[in-house]
């Protein structure tokens, strides 16, 4: 065919054209594959060995100098190195290489025309007539370094460069911090989040501290190649002037304890540069490392805890390590989060804790108020007067609290007060004027809602130190734990938003094993978390035997549940997705509905709600099965905890159960007044003959100690495992002697079926930050409620064996 000109001058075609030779260029290999060239970069080391005998070398001019040398080797020998000098010389290492490769000389000028192509440096060596390397001054040393080497690198050429380049010595910081009054940290007294510490920052290269010297030398050098101590660096004069201008701004100064744990935490990098290392005196040193050093070593145990000699209780070891790391924390001045597996003893070790202070020579001048939920007040009164009967305790609670004035009076002449989060948020003004020592919220989860008013009133409450007491740390994101962290330890962990950023999205969206980890290190000093599957632990405990028990639903049941579901699934039809709140509202309403009708269907239609006789007997499956464990448990001896979600369900049950099984059956609920609700926890624990305890999960679910019971049943499937979980650990706890048997009662082919497998699925994330800490039902009522009608009936449609006529 005939040729014809590309249009246009050739300017215009010359970069496709130097495209198009680049492409060709590995096929264009002279040598048909058989040599291998290769660049190396030699740093100025006085006379150059590899070019001693060249015109140039030598005199103080090489310690400017970079040679930059010229290799071969065979293509299947990569390891056999030839320097072009020697080939070019004849010596005995071209005899070899020629072995190899056929008249390697003129393969060796056209792979050096080809590596031409990559960079102008190269270039110039393709002209030469016998080219063995080329010298170069520093800027093109780095020039080389920066743009040629990874060009001739890509292209498939050798390239061998110093060390210090592939891993260079990183520029930050060092930040020297040592107490403004001496002796402060030195002596272990409380240094507190705001104590003041003097600091002084340095500029590092590789973690050792530059002098003024070296500093003026690479600030000079303006972007360029510099020795320092024996080895080249480059010297960024942009990151170096504001460096600089940091150090004669801030170099020196005071900052609280609170500033050096931010910048830990944080990974905060003043002037843009990272934080190297911080050195600081006394008790603070070993918690900076922990927090520092991806690799530090299992720190050291806490300082023992003295315990009084009033003090009843007898704390197990791992309670005792407790004790000492609330009392390490309270030394340095920071807060922390108790988050040991519910039933491990949190209340206890706190009141060790507090025990210990307020009976020592230095004791505390202010009380400590503990912040709980209603049902816990008075289980906290009597663990103080049973366990550390010295403190001197004051309930803020009732009609007689009084103004301002009797509250502070009150708490000024008491060790611990107790009160609530309703009335944490209720006298807020009132308890806001007392200087406290410590605030102790138990049940902590109740704050992860950092927006509620109990919440803002808590955290607004004035505090030298705050601890967090919760067995579940991540009840379904991890946002959850930020709100517990915030709450002991103030700002110190960033806000929300920066939180979120950091960790929340690379661990729960992306699952990044790298943000986990740093998570787990980071907090691991503030959070301490022992479960019972710990072996020095489980060693003191009973065993839990749980199980699932399917049971069908009636004829009576199964009407009920498919006219729910036809009527929900004819309803979201006409929704579509314009009007999505609309729709999960819907699903979620009828998800209630169908765990009712699960439960009984007087449940569902309301009978008894208004008082008059109600007939259970026979219309439910699972009451049927319930009455069957019950009657072989106090066949058995055992006695039982029922929990429910449905309050209304445990009022229809108790009647009828006392009737049918001939024994007592208490139910506690979130209407019984608090003196009725501590005479059935103690009459319970106190029973002679074996009963049953029926409890709503929210009212019982959480504080209380029932280890009389050796059975518990889940009468119905809550959304959430861990708060089911701490509803089963009223009974298997600290002070139980026997086995436990949990059962959890679901409908077999029904929504409470689906329900199971996602949460038992979800499971395995459970310990993805804190042990065991992350609830499986993260997502499960989003999964639920954002499904299409298809995939929803397909969830909610009724099994074949879901059935059974009783």
């Amino acid at each position: 065919c005939q040729r014809s000109a590309l249009p246009g001058s050739a300017e215009r075609w010359q970069g496709l054209a130097e495209r198009l030779r680049r492409w060709r260029a590995p096929a264009e290999g002279a040598s048909g594959g058989r040599l291998r060239l290769g660049f190396r970069l030699v740093e100025p080391l006085g006379s150059s060995p590899a070019a001693g005998d060249l015109e140039g070398a030598g005199g103080e001019e090489d310690e400017d100098r970079w040679w930059l040398e010229l290799l071969l080797s065979p293509a299947d020998e990569p390891s056999y190195v030839v320097t072009a000098e020697d080939l070019w010389a004849g010596r005995a290492g071209a005899e070899v290489l020629a072995e190899s490769v056929p008249a390697p000389e003129g393969a060796f000028v056209l792979e050096l025309r080809r590596a031409a192509r990559s960079h102008p440096l190269v270039a110039e060596l393709a002209q030469e007539a016998r080219p063995q390397g080329r010298w170069l001054g520093r800027a093109e040393a780095l020039a080389f370094l920066r743009d040629a080497a990874p060009a001739l690198a890509e292209a498939g050429f050798e390239v061998l460069l110093p060390s210090w380049w592939r891993e260079p010595p990183s520029l930050g910081l060092l930040l020297a911090a040592a107490p403004a009054q001496a002796g402060v940290v030195k002596q272990e007294s409380t240094v507190g989040r705001d104590e003041l510490l003097a600091f002084q920052w340095q500029l590092a290269l590789g973690g050792e501290p530059l002098t003024a010297e070296e500093l003026a030398l690479l600030t000079a050098a303006k972007d360029t190649l510099v020795q320092l101590r024996g080895r080249w660096v480059v010297a960024d004069s942009e990151r170096l002037a504001a460096a600089a201008a940091f150090l004669s701004r801030e170099g020196s100064g005071e900052m609280a304890v609170s500033e050096v744990l931010g910048l830990m935490l944080d990974a905060r990098e003043p002037a843009g540069l990272p934080v190297l290392a911080v050195e600081v005196e006394g008790g603070l040193r070993e918690l900076i490392a922990r927090l520092s050093d991806s690799d530090a070593s299992v720190p050291e145990s806490p300082e023992p805890v003295a315990l009084p000699d009033g003090f009843t209780a007898e704390l197990r070891p791992y309670q005792h390590d407790g004790v000492a790391w609330l009392a390490q924390l309270a030394r340095l001045g920071l807060g922390g989060v108790l988050a040991d597996d519910m039933g491990l003893g949190k209340t206890v070790q706190t009141l060790a804790l507090l025990a210990a202070e307020y009976a020592s020579a230095a004791a505390p001048g202010a009380p400590t108020l503990v912040v709980v939920p209603m049902s816990l007040l008075g289980n906290w009164e009597r663990e103080c007067a049973r366990f550390a009967p010295a403190l001197r305790v004051h309930v803020h609670h009732g009609a007689r609290r009084g103004g301002a004035a009797r509250v502070r009076e009150a708490a000024l002449g008491a060790d611990v007060v107790l009160t609530t989060y309703g009335l944490a948020a209720r006298d807020f003004i009132a308890l806001r004027a007392v200087p406290w020592h410590r605030v102790v919220a138990d049940e902590a989860q109740h704050l992860k809602n950092a927006a509620t008013l109990q919440s803002r009133a808590v955290r607004a409450l004035p505090a030298a130190h705050r601890i967090a007491l919760t067995g579940t740390p991540v009840e379904n994101r991890l946002a959850d734990l930020h709100s517990l962290l915030d709450f002991a330890n103030p700002g110190l962990f960033g806000t929300a938003e920066q939180f979120k950023e950091r960790y929340s999205v690379a661990i729960e969206r992306n699952a990044s094993v790298r943000a986990t980890a740093l998570l787990r290190r980071r907090t691991e000093p503030f959070v301490l978390r022992r479960v019972k599957t710990d072996p020095a632990i489980a060693a003191e405990l009973p065993r839990k035997q749980e199980m699932t028990v399917l049971c069908n639903l009636t004829v009576e049941q199964a009407a009920l549940y498919r006219a729910v579901v036809a009527r929900l699934l004819q309803r979201i039809k006409g929704f579509g997705y314009t009007r999505d709140l609309e729709r999960r509202g819907s699903v979620l309403a009828a998800l209630t509905r169908l765990k009712q009708i699960c439960d009984h269907p007087a449940l569902y239609t309301g009978e008894g709600a208004r008082g008059g006789a109600v007939r259970l007997a026979g219309r439910s499956g699972k009451l049927a099965l319930i009455e069957e464990i019950l009657e072989e448990a106090l066949a058995e001896g055992d006695s039982t905890l029922c929990f429910t979600q449905y309050a209304q369900f445990g009022k229809l049950l108790q009647p009828y159960l006392r009737r049918r099984l001939g024994c007592r059956v208490r139910f506690l609920h979130g209407g019984v007044p608090e003196p009725e609700r501590r005479a059935m926890v103690d009459g319970f624990q106190e029973d002679a003959e074996p009963s049953v305890f029926l409890l709503s999960l929210k009212a019982g679910g959480t504080g209380l100690n029932l280890t009389a019971a050796n059975q518990v049943v889940h009468l119905d499937r809550w959304w959430n495992p861990a708060v089911e979980e701490q509803a089963t650990d009223r009974a298997f706890r600290i002070g139980q002697r026997r086995d436990v048997q949990v059962r959890r009662l679901v409908c077999v082919g029904t929504v409470e079926e689906r329900v199971d497998e996602l949460l038992t699925a979800k499971r395995a994330l459970a310990d993805a930050v804190i042990g065991e800490g992350l609830s499986a039902d993260a997502g499960v009522l989003e999964v639920l409620t954002a499904l299409g009608p298809d995939a929803l009936a397909e969830v909610l449609s009724l099994a074949e064996e879901a059935v059974s006529e009783l």
